[in-house]
């Protein structure tokens, strides 16, 4: 006889509790899926194991036996602990957190295994010779491997200085000690390529993947592969940072200064932070690898936390291209209106003329950025969001980016009748249009959201880009991210401006990464590229350090800015929203919080405490929304989340309550 706490699979805070149940089976373990009879109609419902033990503490009146235990869905010991760190850490739910380590989906009715890649036709290659600065950083990185040392390792790289080799040989030498790996990328777009290396390294029979890309199905046998050890490495974007794996002995993160290996829904993890836990209960290595290191990463390799290897140079010792700032400003004092400058035009026209590739960059799509009346100035706006609509001319609607509203573009003003209603602004179909307009003799393609929804669509565009059939690619951040191609002689940055005005402290990191890492993908091959950024700003040191490939004096700039202001690397930002159908609600329950939050965390505090304020989306999806923005300085941390977590358990657990509340600590977007 066994007794057990279980987490009841429901999802909601009224019941995010532990329950105890009697166990007949002397065989149940922690991390154990079971059925249980829940609540007074003992309706079955699935339940996880979190504690075993061989006897109560206490007599419980009339306690209920569990019904029944999953033979196939188990967690490990490891992943719970995990759940119940991500609890206090995030702020979620039991069940948040342990959905993020069960498989999605269910076995095939007919018994047929679903495997993605399986089509896919590579050539078996061998470990490439490394260069003295790779040598160095596997040497440093051997000892914690044969130790089963836990230790963190930054390898802050320039594009292109082998980063990848780095991680294969990691990665290798944990199989050699019978250990397994995780490989992350950020995005699902980098898979494809990331898999080819990894199989043509180490077959495709020790290789899963996980991302929300694949079916239902495919997910599910891929997890239950993992599950019964039958493979050895695990590739895929963020969620596959929960695969069940046992023994790891490293977890890899390929671009980790990436906004996208922070979850923005329930939980609201941060990949990282995860890796490193999961790792540390592992007694493994994490290798973070950027070109551009997260401020957050860099400052704890300062710090001493992460050990920081440096790799200065292109592995093929080609030079890092040459960068050039245009002012924007001077081309339209010159009369060119166009969206490209004449230098671009320029450069574009020799690297085709030359056979060599172009990418244009611009972390916008659609074809315009808003739709306004030019005798009233009224602009379209989504009803729900309270957003700017954006222009899709393929289409001939203005879609929200935000909750995918759509609706035609009026003939005339709705406001004043006026015939004038144009689109204004410029996103990468519009680049895509007059790219096709000045080179009609060459293949132009673009890769963002709006031409990757369907399965398979980037792996088409990607695959048709690297066998040179097509001669310009224009994309959003999509393309600026690890894309490894040999024949690309010219980058374009359309306007490196979009990502400065973004209402976020981090607007002037994200722009030097996204520069940075746009640019690193020029000149990969043997013959060196070119790099044009365009700007109506030209002076910001985000740019200037950004051309000049000078990571050390824009994390020296940037830092000494946000040690002022008191933010992240030096603090944590927690954001506290509230949503209501009425504004005037939302406004006053925010008060309300931030003064029970001061109440309880003491007067002191309140100078931490900014708020309550109109959020910048300040309707989304039909309800308005107001934040407290809370600084939470090192060692108040527990004592923050502990107050916020009873504060929000409050509201949620209040069922006369017409409003909503969200916690996000350390958010990588404030709208």
């Amino acid at each position: 006889m066994k007794y057990v706490n279980v987490v009841i699979d429901n999802n909601t805070d009224h019941t995010d509790n532990l329950y105890t149940y009697r166990c007949e089976e002397d065989s149940v373990r922690v991390g154990n899926k079971v059925t249980v009879p829940f609540a007074r109609g003992n309706r079955i419902k699935d339940a996880y194991v979190i504690q075993v033990a061989d006897r109560l503490g206490s007599e419980i009146k009339g306690i209920k036996s569990i019904a029944g235990i999953d033979p196939d869905i188990s967690l490990s010991e490891e992943a719970i602990a995990t759940c119940i760190w991500m609890k206090r850490r995030y702020l979620c739910r039991y069940i948040d957190a342990i959905k993020c380590f069960t498989p999605a989906g269910t076995s095939s009715k007919r018994g047929r295994i679903r495997t993605p890649y399986k089509d896919i036709e590579v050539e078996k290659t061998e470990a490439k010779r490394l260069t003295d600065e790779q040598r160095r950083a596997l040497a440093a990185i051997r000892p914690s491997l044969k130790d089963r040392e836990h230790k963190v390792y930054l390898i802050h790289g320039v594009t292109s200085s082998g980063k990848t080799e780095i991680y294969m040989q990691t990665v290798e030498e944990c199989l050699a000690t019978g250990r397994n790996a995780i490989m992350l990328v950020p995005e699902i777009s980098l898979t494809p390529q990331t898999v080819e290396r990894f199989i043509g390294r180490f077959g495709a029979e020790r290789i899963a993947v996980l991302h929300s890309r694949l079916s239902m199905g495919e997910r599910y046998d891929e997890w239950m592969r993992i599950k019964r050890g039958e493979v050895k490495i695990v590739i895929g974007a963020r969620s596959a940072v929960f695969a069940p794996l046992g023994e790891i002995g490293a977890i890899v993160l390929d671009e980790e200064h990436e906004t996208t290996y922070k979850s923005d829904m329930s939980p609201k993890y941060d990949t990282v932070e995860v890796a490193v836990k999961r790792a540390m209960r592992n007694r493994a290595v994490v290798l973070l690898g950027s070109a551009t290191p997260s401020l957050v990463s860099a400052f704890k390799a300062e710090q001493g936390e992460y050990e920081r290897i440096l790799l200065t140079e292109r592995f093929n010792k080609t030079p890092l291209p040459s960068v050039e700032i245009i002012d924007m400003r001077n081309e339209l004092r010159n009369g060119n209106k166009s969206i490209f400058s004449i230098s671009l035009y320029e450069e574009m026209k020799k690297n085709l003329e030359e056979k060599r590739q172009v990418i244009l960059f611009l972390n916008r799509r659609g074809y315009s950025t808003f739709v306004s009346c030019r005798t009233c100035g009224y602009v379209m706006k989504c009803g729900e969001c309270g957003i700017s609509l954006t222009y899709h001319k393929s289409r001939n609607e203005a879609i929200c980016h935000f909750c995918g509203h759509r609706e035609k573009v009026p003939d005339v003003c709705p406001v004043c009748g006026g015939k004038y209603i144009k689109h204004f602004g410029t996103g990468t179909e519009k680049v895509e249009e007059v790219a096709r307009e000045l080179f009609p003799e060459y293949t132009v393609d673009r890769l963002d959201l709006d031409t990757v929804s369907r399965k398979g669509s980037i792996d088409k565009i990607l695959n048709s880009f690297r066998k040179g059939k097509t001669n310009i690619l224009i994309g959003t951040q999509l393309v600026a991210k690890g894309l490894d191609f040999s024949n690309v002689g010219l980058v374009g940055i359309v306007s490196a401006d979009i990502s400065l005005n973004v209402p976020d402290f981090r607007s002037s990191e994200r722009t030097f990464q996204l520069i940075t890492q746009a640019a690193g993908r020029a000149g990969r091959g043997d013959l060196p590229g070119k790099v044009l950024i365009q700007s109506y700003n030209p002076d910001h040191y985000s740019i200037v350090t950004a051309a000049a490939h000078d990571y050390e004096s824009f994390y020296r700039a940037e830092t000494a800015i946000r040690k002022q202001i008191g933010y992240p690397p030096f603090s944590d930002l927690i954001q506290v929203v509230l949503s209501s159908e009425k504004e005037q609600e939302a406004y006053e329950i925010c008060g309300r919080v931030a003064a029970e939050f001061v109440r309880n965390a003491g007067k002191e505090e309140e100078r931490y405490v900014f708020g309550p304020q109109a959020a910048p989306m300040n309707k989304v999806k039909g309800l308005y929304r107001y934040q407290l923005l809370i600084k939470c300085f090192p060692g108040k941390r527990k004592i923050y989340t502990k107050i916020l977590n009873e504060i929000k358990l409050g509201i949620n657990t209040d069922r006369s309550a017409k409003y909503l509340i969200s916690v996000d600590i350390n958010p990588y977007s404030f709208l």
